[in-house]
């Protein structure tokens, strides 16, 4: 039996949802990573310093006692954002970054920036104070291909954000395309990189039917794309790092209204794991989980470490949301059914 001990990693990009839900799956990031990127695209979202420090403050009640995770709060920009609000959030540790979603292009983002052009002050506030800008990197405009709207986002956005603002730490969020890794690569930037896009190309939308477990936004890509991905992330190259953009939503949503996204905390290490096994680089597997994103927004990495063995490792079928010891609803997780072959063991001194 192999076995990898690593330094406990980090996600920097993931959705807990709110109330009930968040109860449910907060265990699944707080046991194994020491900190995690909180998106602020919630049912009302996080725009203010108050708001921000609320849903804190709902996460910490969630989390066990003795846990050590920390939440690191983002604020969802908007054509409204107060630059005041926005700098005074950081400058006093409320806010950890800002997210820029384009107005409807994902889960609840119908309050997004209609044109980024307006945001350049704000992001000019930002690169002096040294705040970072996380970017759901897609256009939205319907004469766009669905597949097409990252590599036209980056021609259209973010070539010119990133020329005006060469000092603003930019993180280009769950990459899809061999583009997209091209672009980062060579413009001083950052890019997280999801575990279900390292596995799954476009056609698992579309396998028994109209799939909509795989449906998640951005949408996977062409089989090519996924294979620049696994070159990229298993790498090593320090502007590549873990974020698994788990997104949950109960089954009888995701079913009834295709939402888009999709839940692999519970596998999420194991599933990364599988990919840098396959790709013959485990030796690489710390720096990406744990090394690459505290360099690049200079944090110390964590102290304590994790170890993850290679053992069969069935995965559940649905994960129960649990109200007053009764089972209310259930989330589907990412490789659900399957077996992999790796298990996290747990924390090691």
């Amino acid at each position: 039996m192999k076995t990898l001990t690593i330094i406990k990693p980090d996600d920097w990009h993931l959705h807990l949802r709110e109330g009930l839900v968040l109860k449910n799956i907060i265990q699944y990031t707080s046991e194994y990573y020491g900190r995690a990127v909180i998106m602020p695209n919630t049912k009302s979202p996080i725009t203010s310093i108050d708001s921000a420090i609320t849903y804190k403050k709902s996460i910490a009640e969630a989390l066990p006692e003795s846990s050590k995770f920390e939440p690191l709060m983002t604020m969802y920009l908007s054509d409204e954002t107060d630059k005041g609000e926005l700098i005074n959030g950081f400058k006093n540790n409320v806010f950890f970054a800002a997210k820029l979603y384009p107005a409807n292009a994902t889960t609840n983002s119908s309050h997004g920036v209609k044109k980024i052009e307006n945001l350049y002050e704000i992001f000019e506030s930002m690169q002096d104070s040294g705040m970072p800008l996380l970017i759901h990197g897609e256009v939205t405009d319907s004469e766009v291909d669905i597949f097409d709207r990252e590599e036209v986002f980056i021609d259209r956005e973010l070539s010119a954000i990133a020329r005006r603002f060469p000092k603003l730490k930019i993180v280009l969020e769950h990459i899809t395309t061999s583009y997209a890794v091209d672009f980062v690569q060579e413009n001083n930037i950052g890019a997280t990189i999801t575990p279900h896009h390292l596995h799954i190309n476009r056609n698992a939308m579309f396998f028994g039917g109209l799939n909509s477990d795989f449906y998640c936004l951005p949408v996977a890509k062409r089989e090519s794309n996924r294979l620049a991905l696994r070159k990229a992330a298993t790498s090593g190259k320090e502007c590549f790092f873990l974020g698994t953009d788990s997104a949950p939503h109960l089954i009888k949503w995701k079913a009834f209204c295709g939402c888009a996204g999709i839940f692999n905390s519970p596998v999420a290490l194991e599933s990364y794991l599988t990919v840098f096994e396959e790709e013959n680089a485990l030796d690489n597997f710390e720096k990406f989980a744990s090394l690459n994103g505290p360099k690049f927004y200079n944090m110390p990495p964590n102290r304590e470490k994790l170890k993850l063995v290679s053992r069969l490792n069935k995965v559940a079928e649905f994960i129960d949301v649990i109200e007053d010891k009764n089972i209310v609803g259930q989330i589907k997780p990412f490789h659900a059914g399957e077996t992999l072959k790796w298990q996290v063991e747990g924390i090691v001194n």
